[in-house]
């Protein structure tokens, strides 16, 4: 039986190799505007809840109704006032259901205004709907060197670490030199234990010119002691991978754990790049390499993990906005990455079940025109991909189920 099921769920995947499949189709949600992306919270609830660029988090009901009364509202500490800034990110802890902790990502106002924060919040005890706007407690902060390239982006992993995607610090060509530098926070994935304090592997913040490890939060997170660089001479302990430009969206395969980055290029390439469940530790060469090609007068290397897709710039394609791999009720695209661009709205379906990673441009989206808008993409907790317009609209991707009867072979143990 268990071999009939491995074979059902590869013929689901590589239907859609030769083409998007044509029962792939769209719903509207809602709409909030603002939207930079729509999250949820693991609680069995079926709501989904909406990141907005200016403070605040909003609730869609699992009738796609949207509230009235906003989930936080943070507008007072947030600078939104540039076109990278403002709220950027939410997580919500894996044991959301019993402790109330929920995390968000924002560039901060006030002194120290535009660097990026970290900081937990926890649900109301009244109301599931709202959460305490007095509980928030800062975890981290990273010094920014401009106003862009904020990344925003933060999940947790399979393994219960929260991960958060850091942008190079801004500019253009990354002037600074953050990207390949591990004495920096800038350019990098981190992981950190928000459980934990382990203070040995946990040393000093350190801050100087060319080293800027993140501040603030002292002893509000451990560092897991398999982070690649714990021990490593001046490199700062958070860093889980490297040498990315501005990580604007990236996500996990909910079956597999890998995680798939749509890191933003400078001027000629946009690039999707990979890191393995068993990874960690890995190279994505910015600011030497712009997606598949040599930047800043660079030597190639072998030390750089190259991305798994590329795109050049034309056709309107500016800004790569890093997707989902699909793991929800529509049968025919299982398994693929879907991801799209933000200034052409345009939106690939990739799949590698036939070896080397080919895709397609969708292009019967129903009428629906993401150009210029096209923020984010969202995931619930029954797998189904979400499309978010930075004007507002968020649409559900929809299609023909998968057999009542079928049970992927990731059903196993």
């Amino acid at each position: 039986m268990k071999k009939i099921c491995l074979l059902i769920a590869a013929f689901w995947s590589s239907t859609s190799l030769a083409q998007v499949p044509t029962d792939v189709g769209l719903e509207l949600v809602n709409s909030v505007s603002g939207n930079m992306g729509v999250r949820h919270a693991g609680d069995g609830s079926g709501r989904l809840f909406v990141i907005n660029q200016d403070g605040a988090i909003r609730v869609i009901d699992d009738q796609d109704n949207l509230l009235a009364t906003p989930f936080l509202d943070i507008d007072a500490k947030v600078n939104s006032g540039g076109n990278e800034q403002g709220l950027l990110g939410l997580a919500f802890h894996p044991n959301y259901s019993s402790n109330g902790y929920f995390y968000v990502n924002y560039t901060k106002s006030g002194s120290n205004s535009g660097d990026t924060i970290i900081e937990r919040y926890s649900v109301s005890a009244g109301d599931a709907n709202v959460a305490d706007p007095n509980s928030g407690v800062v975890i981290m902060r990273v010094i920014q060197d401009f106003a862009n390239h904020n990344g925003g982006n933060i999940l947790f992993g399979p393994d219960g670490y929260l991960y958060i995607g850091m942008g190079d610090g801004g500019s253009g060509g990354d002037p600074l030199d953050r990207g390949l530098n591990l004495g920096s926070a800038l350019g990098s994935m981190l992981r950190i234990d928000v459980d934990g304090n382990n203070a040995p592997n946990h040393p000093a913040p350190v801050m100087n010119e060319d080293h800027v490890c993140p501040q603030d939060g002292a002893g509000q997170y451990g560092i897991p002691a398999d982070n690649p660089f714990v021990g490593t001479a001046g490199a700062c302990p958070e860093i889980w991978t490297y040498g990315l430009r501005n990580p604007w969206r990236w996500s996990f395969d909910r079956d597999t754990g890998d995680m798939f980055i749509g890191d933003v290029g400078q001027g000629a390439r946009e690039e999707i790049s990979f890191q393995p469940a068993n990874g960690g530790g890995e190279n994505f060469g910015w600011n030497c390499r712009e997606g598949d090609i040599a930047y800043n007068g660079c030597p190639d290397s072998s030390a750089y993990t190259a991305p798994i897709l590329v795109k050049t710039h034309g056709s309107s394609r500016c800004s790569i906005t890093g997707g989902y791999r699909y793991r929800g009720p529509v049968g025919s695209i299982q398994g693929d990455y879907i991801y799209g661009d933000y200034c052409s709205g345009q939106i690939w379906f990739a799949n590698n079940a036939g070896g080397p990673w080919t895709e397609d441009e969708w292009s019967n989206t129903g009428g629906v025109n993401f150009s210029f808008q096209l923020t984010s993409f969202g995931e619930d907790e029954d797998g189904n991909v979400y499309i978010v317009r930075r004007s507002g609209d968020i649409y559900r991707i929809t299609g023909d189920p998968l057999p009542d009867d079928l049970i992927f072979a990731s059903d196993f143990e």
